[in-house]
């Protein structure tokens, strides 16, 4: 008799999980090829909320270093890939619980490879500008030179970087340029640059005279900076003169090609001062007449 109401319980007990495995597994048909059922949907939800959390931690540590207008930037680009991210897991979930997508993949294969074939210039510049806000090799402010293009970086955008030459031009550079070519940052070590400037002169001066004129008109310009010094490189004995180079350093490369007119000027003056001769090739033609 004791028996009896324990029997009774693991029946109510044993007919309530089947009524709930009943209800988990209810299908609901969206169409001839697609089922899905309760428990499916809890675990597609389960899943989402591991992804949602996932993608936040990772979101936090991407952009712990980032400056506040970089992060910014940063949110709006995940916002539009955490979409792709969740739509990925959620096809990747119903295939694994059973539930047939093929015939979703069949439907929207056309249009996804249109789009794809049509946005693929664009993912290519926003992945590269996420690259460069995460890599940071490149900042508002900074001197760059690409493809022969040289710049100041006014703005840098998920697609596009805006910068400015020394003719006041904008340069628009879609990002996906930084992974096809080498990108040459003047300023990544500082805002000084060292610049040069390459004269010869003729066979027979005096070089030391000549290294002393070199010095002395890079001195006398305000912009050269004093350390580190200037110097005079013999750089080689060419066809028709002595080659120097004249190194030096000034503190904004932007516009480096006005001090470097500046002193070829001054060059000029000195030289002309003390008949120093700047030569130029000379060919020698000599006609034989035939008898």
């Amino acid at each position: 008799m004791q028996n009896r109401p324990k029997i009774e319980d693991k029946i109510i007990e044993s007919t309530a999980w089947e009524k709930v495995k009943g209800f988990l597994n209810m299908h609901l048909d969206l169409s001839e090829n697609i089922s899905i059922s309760i428990l499916d949907v809890l675990i597609v939800i389960t899943v989402i909320f591991i992804t949602t959390i996932v993608l936040k931690l990772v979101l936090k540590a991407f952009t712990k270093k980032l400056p506040p207008e970089d992060k910014v930037r940063f949110n709006a680009a995940y916002g539009y890939f955490r979409w792709l991210i969740y739509l990925v897991i959620l096809l990747i979930t119903l295939h694994s619980v059973g539930v047939n997508v093929t015939a979703v993949f069949a439907a929207s294969a056309a249009l996804l490879i249109g789009i794809g074939l049509a946005l693929q210039t664009l993912f290519q510049d926003i992945i590269s500008g996420v690259f460069i806000l995460i890599d940071q090799s490149v900042h508002v402010g900074d001197i760059i030179e690409l493809d022969g293009k040289v710049g100041r970086v006014e703005e840098i955008k998920l697609r596009t970087t805006r910068a400015v030459t020394i003719d006041n031009k904008v340069l628009v550079i879609p990002n996906h340029l930084y992974l096809e070519n080498s990108l040459y940052n003047w300023t990544q070590n500082g805002t000084t640059t060292r610049e040069s400037v390459s004269v010869g002169v003729a066979y027979g001066s005096d070089v030391q005279l000549v290294k002393k004129l070199l010095l002395q008109a890079a001195s006398s310009h305000p912009e050269v900076l004093s350390h580190p010094e200037p110097t005079v490189l013999f750089t080689n004995f060419g066809e028709s003169a002595l080659d120097f180079k004249l190194v030096f350093t000034i503190n904004d490369s932007f516009k480096a090609v006005f001090p470097k007119s500046d002193i070829r000027f001054e060059i000029d003056k000195l030289f002309r001062e003390h008949n120093v001769t700047i030569p130029f090739p000379q060919r020698d033609v000599h006609i034989k007449e035939q008898p």
